[in-house]
C-alpha cells in the first residue's frame, strides 16, 4: 500500500507541474507580434523586410507606418535584404512578417512549395523594363534579334519581357542565344564590351545604360500585356492572425506612395543616396513610374498566371502552378 500511495503522489505531482508549466510557458513558434515581454512592457513588433530603393524603403524613411502602429501599441523592426528572393525566404522562414519583392520571386516560391500570401501590388510600371541594342548595331526592331545573344538575369522581369517581345515578333525563345548574367553590373559590362548583342534590363540599371550609352530601346512605347508589377507579401501565419495589420500596412504604404508622387525630387535624392547611383539616372527611372498600392484582383491574378505559365514553358519552374492559390482577392 505504501508503494501505491507513493506512486499516486508522484503522478499527482507530475500533473500539477505539467499544468503549471503549460500556464507559464510559450511555443517557440509563438507570434512575436503579440504579448508582453518579461518586464511587462510591450513586445508587439511588426518585422518588415525591404530592399534598398524600393517602395517599402520609402515607407521606412517616411515614418508613416510607425505613427499608425503606435496607436495600436506596435513597433516596427526593419530588416534589409539584398534581393527579392531573400525577402521571400525571410517570409517563408517567419523571420519577417511583411515584405516586398518582384513578381518572379512569388512564382518561384510557389513552384518550390514555399507558402506565402500576396496581399497587394504596386501600380503597373511597364516602362521600367526594356530591351536595348547599341544605336550603331544595325538592329532596329525585335524582328532583327533572331540568332542574337541576349543578356538577362534568368527569370527576371526583363527576361520575361524579352520573351513576350520575341513571341509578338514571331520569334521563338529558342531562336536566340540567352546569356544568363549574375547581376546587372555584369550585364552592363557584357553589353558595353559587345560580348552580347542585346541587353534586357530593369530600372534603375536600364535608365543608367540609356543615359550613359548610345542605345535604342526596342520595346519602348509598346504594349506586350506585361504590367511589370512588384508585390507585397506576408507569411501565412501573419496574414491569418492579423488581417487588420496587413490592411494598415498597405494603407500606410499607399499614403507614403502618394507623398512620393507629389515629391519626386525628394524621392530622387533619397533613392540616389540609398543606392549610390547618380541622381540623373534615378530621376529618369522615377519620372516614368507612378507609385501606389492596388488590392489583389482578377486582372492582377490573370497577368501573374500568364507569367507563371511562360516560366513553366521555358523550364524555369518544374511544374505548372495556380497562382490564385497564393493570391486571395482582398
Amino acid at each position: 500500500m505504501k508503494i501505491k500511495r507513493n506512486l499516486f503522489s508522484f503522478i499527482s505531482l507530475m500533473i500539477v507541474l505539467a499544468v503549471a508549466l503549460a500556464g507559464c510557458g510559450s511555443s517557440p513558434n509563438s507570434d512575436k507580434t503579440s504579448g508582453q515581454n518579461e518586464n511587462g512592457s510591450s513586445d508587439k513588433i511588426i518585422r518588415m523586410g525591404y530592399q534598398k530603393g524600393n517602395t517599402i524603403n520609402i515607407l521606412k524613411e517616411s515614418g508613416i507606418l510607425e505613427e499608425k502602429l503606435k496607436e495600436k501599441g506596435y513597433t516596427v523592426e526593419w530588416k534589409e535584404f539584398v534581393h527579392g528572393n531573400a525577402v521571400v525566404e525571410g517570409l517563408v522562414t517567419k523571420n519577417i512578417d511583411f515584405g516586398h519583392a518582384a513578381d518572379g520571386a512569388g512564382i518561384y516560391a510557389q513552384a518550390g512549395n514555399k507558402p506565402l500570401v500576396y496581399v497587394g501590388a504596386d501600380l503597373p510600371n511597364p516602362e521600367g523594363v526594356g530591351v536595348l541594342v547599341h544605336k550603331d548595331s544595325g538592329l532596329t526592331s525585335i524582328k532583327d534579334l533572331k540568332g542574337k545573344k541576349i543578356g538577362v538575369l534568368q527569370g527576371g522581369n526583363h527576361h520575361y519581357l524579352a520573351v513576350l517581345a520575341l513571341e509578338e515578333a514571331g520569334i521563338s525563345a529558342e531562336d536566340v542565344e540567352w546569356v544568363y548574367l549574375n547581376d546587372a553590373a555584369q550585364g552592363r559590362t557584357a553589353f558595353e564590351t559587345n560580348k552580347i548583342d542585346v541587353l534586357a534590363s530593369y530600372d534603375p540599371f536600364l535608365a543608367g545604360t540609356e543615359i550613359d550609352l548610345e542605345t535604342i530601346n526596342l520595346t519602348e512605347g509598346k504594349d506586350y500585356g506585361y504590367p511589370n508589377r512588384t508585390f507585397y507579401y506576408t507569411n501565412e501565419e501573419f496574414n491569418q492572425e492579423h488581417p487588420e495589420l496587413v490592411e494598415l500596412i498597405l494603407a500606410a504604404t499607399d499614403e507614403s506612395d502618394k507623398w512620393a508622387n507629389e515629391n519626386k525630387p525628394e524621392v530622387v535624392k533619397l533613392v540616389s543616396k540609398m543606392l549610390g547611383i547618380d541622381e540623373a539616372i534615378i530621376a529618369k527611372a522615377i519620372e516614368r513610374r507612378e507609385y501606389g498600392v492596388n488590392k489583389i484582383n482578377e486582372e492582377i491574378i490573370a497577368a501573374q498566371q500568364k507569367q507563371a505559365d511562360v516560366y513553366y514553358e521555358l523550364g524555369l519552374i518544374p511544374a505548372k502552378i495556380d497562382v490564385a492559390e497564393y493570391m486571395p482577392i482582398n
